[in-house]
């Protein structure tokens, strides 16, 4: 089992490995060069991409993919499911087809890879995953988005935000942050049989008040998505019936972007960058959304993006804290009461390694489980 993170440095990006202990705790196995450039959107401090999803695992495919957004690039790495974090690049590093890579996302079997490019060239892109050659360009997939965008993007506000595939596999959602007053939007694709895409895309705008919708995670079983929304707290989105939907403000909170959902507990985790807290919300049957309990994590050090990874039978939350260099790993025995169990120090090791890590460009989270 592992757990891995960008170092997304202008000079060389690297991906950081860690493998996870059978209490859930980490220990820093090593940094692999990830084939390009790290890129910062035009903002200061942490979350240089904007996005959750920079670097992404797949279970099913044992394959680990991440964005190189300086390069316009993305790279695929085999996982040695004995040492997870023993990873080995496939292939050749493959253009991302557009400008500022930012967010991936894998179908349920592990054999397609989408991208999400947020620069001036915005859009999405896919590949057919292949274990001996690596990324191969699926035609009929290259669709934009019609962002007014710079490279690097500008932001946080105005740019894309994450890129996931539907539960059933059947749609490409990519998240949009809107610009204040106007809301940001879901832009949906239809996935034919064969993985190319429908050549537009359906625009949802999230309920009245929704205005930065940015992490996606689906609500199982229910053709719905939970969105953080950077502006209020987090959106509902029912992908059936938009009356459905729903905009719910997290009270206090300046930033939450970040989101995973936990099966143990049956509820989600949301982090915010600006209180540094971990919100656990639950969704109802009816798609109603509330806040079950807040854990402030250490102050300022801005949580960002999250994973969660079942060890033994237990849920883990893990959370990169770039201005701590630190990943936070929370237990989550039930709802209501995750508990932090451990911090993981990515500075010091890294360090020592002469590997540079600057916490304004530290980004991503994905964890792998047999």
């Amino acid at each position: 089992m592992s757990c891995t993170v960008i170092t997304n440095e202008p000079d060389e990006n690297m991906v950081i490995a860690a493998s996870i202990n059978s209490d859930g705790t980490l220990n820093l196995d090593r940094a692999v060069a990830a084939g390009g450039r790290g890129a910062h959107g035009k903002a200061d401090g942490p979350d240089a991409l904007f996005s959750q999803g920079a670097i992404k695992a797949s279970a099913k495919g044992q394959v680990l993919a991440t964005v190189n957004a300086g390069s316009n690039t993305v790279s695929l790495f085999s996982i040695d499911s004995r040492t997870p974090t023993n990873i080995n690049q496939i292939g050749d590093v493959v253009s991302s087809e557009g400008e500022f890579p930012m967010s991936l996302a894998f179908n349920a079997a592990g054999t397609q890879l989408c991208v999400l490019n947020g620069g001036q060239v915005n859009g999405v892109f896919c590949y057919k995953v292949d274990k001996k050659t690596g990324l191969n360009a699926m035609p009929n997939t290259l669709r934009p988005l019609g962002l007014n965008q710079t490279t690097p993007a500008t932001g946080p506000a105005g740019t894309a935000s994450h890129i996931i595939f539907s539960e059933d596999g059947k749609q490409l959602i990519a998240s949009v942050k809107g610009v204040p007053p106007t809301p940001g939007f879901l832009a949906v694709w239809d996935v034919n049989s064969h993985g190319s895409l429908s050549p537009d895309f359906k625009k949802i705008a999230p309920a009245k008040n929704g205005i930065l919708p940015f992490s996606m995670t689906v609500i199982p079983g229910k053709n719905a998505i939970l969105a953080t929304d950077a502006g209020l707290g987090f959106d509902i989105f029912d992908l059936k019936d938009n009356n459905k939907s729903s905009a719910v403000a997290i009270d206090g909170q300046v930033a939450t972007c970040w989101s995973s959902f936990s099966k143990k507990t049956g509820n989600f985790y949301l982090t915010d960058i600006g209180t540094a807290t971990v919100t656990e919300v639950h969704v109802d049957d009816n798609l109603k959304g509330t806040i079950v309990e807040q854990y402030p994590q250490l102050p300022g050090s801005a949580t960002i993006d999250n994973d969660i990874a079942t060890v033994n039978g237990q849920d883990f939350l893990y959370v990169l804290a770039p201005n701590a260099t630190a990943v936070d790993v929370l237990l989550l025995d039930a709802p209501g009461s995750a508990k932090k169990i451990s911090t993981l120090d990515l500075s010091g090791p890294t360090k020592a390694a002469g590997i540079t890590i600057n916490p304004n460009n530290l980004q991503g989270m994905t964890t792998f489980t047999r």
